[in-house]
């Protein structure tokens, strides 16, 4: 076996999402833990999708109603969440 890199526990950083506020049209602009900031529109995804789970977020009194759990956006107890890349990326 040969060891070509070496793993250094402490040298990897996770993203998360360190706070977010809804702006409004199902928009929410977060801050990640690197402290960078997105504005996301979940407005496309949520009316592009057929699956009634989904779009019953399109009721903007639900979709509100996000927190953050474990570092990542989570609505009603895992219903509806994105990896956290996604969500970084801006591309959901």
């Amino acid at each position: 076996m040969k060891i070509t890199v070496e793993y250094l526990e402490n040298s990897v950083d996770f993203i998360q999402v360190k706070s977010a506020k809804f702006i409004g049209d199902f928009a929410i602009r977060v801050t990640f833990s690197d402290d960078s900031k997105k504005l996301i529109d979940f407005k496309p995804f949520l009316e592009n999708s057929f699956h009634p789970s989904i779009r019953k977020y399109l009721d903007e009194s639900k979709f509100k109603e996000f927190k953050i759990v474990g570092g990542n956006l989570n609505w009603n107890d895992y219903d509806l969440i994105f990896p956290v890349e996604d969500l970084y990326s801006g591309k959901i």
